[in-house]
């Protein structure tokens, strides 16, 4: 009997690392994706376009409008998105935007008779969002488990984050060692409509730190930086 899961697909760099680790795990993925408001619109044809190529058992998109919560420069486009690194959690937090993926992630895996759960978080090289720590990650994992018909009934959730530990060097080395097309994904913050990244965000200087770290060209076309 095959193994089955949900991934949670940004179309960024981690996500489809996590893809490509469930698959090489033995998992049959259904990956969800969720627009959310956010202003980087190329991560949706970053995963639209991941979808096709990783053979999955279902691609599914969902819109969840959070562009009404104004305090994060990722969904107030009125908001400059930081070109230098930040002290304390920056302003391109989304208010509990992990809580609510990974609720639907759930709901969608309980009607699937789905168990397990993969999410690309880090907390290693990130951003410093309270939502990709590993005792976030435990305190879901615990309501999920006390909320859901399913564990109720005897098959709680299985969580993974196979990513937490890693440094962004790591991450990139694992994901080239598993055969990834890192050109497939977005990370940027602000990338414009043809998927070109700032090179100047935050999410942008960790990746390009990444790449450099693991010794591997990036293959991130940028807007202005030299690549």
């Amino acid at each position: 009997m095959s193994k089955k899961a949900i991934v949670l697909l940004s179309g960024g760099l981690d996500s489809l690392t996590t893809l490509a680790i469930a698959q090489n795990d033995g998992f049959d993925c259904y990956a969800l994706h969720v627009i959310y408001g956010q202003r980087h619109s190329s991560e949706t044809k970053a995963a639209r376009n991941i979808a096709k190529k990783y053979n999955l058992a279902e691609f599914r998109e969902i819109n969840v409008d959070m562009s009404w919560l104004k305090s994060s420069a990722l969904t107030n486009h009125d908001m400059t998105i930081p070109e230098e690194r930040s002290e304390g959690i920056p302003v391109t937090y989304v208010p509990a935007r992990n809580t609510i993926m990974m609720s639907f992630a759930a709901a969608w895996a309980e009607s699937l008779a789905i168990s397990h759960l993969f999410l690309g978080v880090n907390a290693v090289d990130y951003s410093g969002y309270p939502d990709c720590r590993p005792e976030f990650i435990d305190a879901f994992k615990k309501m999920v488990n006390l909320g859901t018909k399913a564990a109720i009934e005897g098959t709680p959730f299985n969580i993974h984050t196979p990513l937490i530990g890693l440094t962004k060097d790591e991450i990139i080395t694992k994901g080239c060692n598993l055969g990834v097309d890192y050109s497939m994904s977005i990370s940027c913050y602000q990338a414009d409509q043809n998927g070109n990244a700032c090179g100047r965000c935050d999410s942008c200087y960790l990746r390009r730190q990444g790449f450099e770290k693991a010794g591997i060209k990036d293959p991130t076309p940028y807007q202005n930086v030299d690549n």
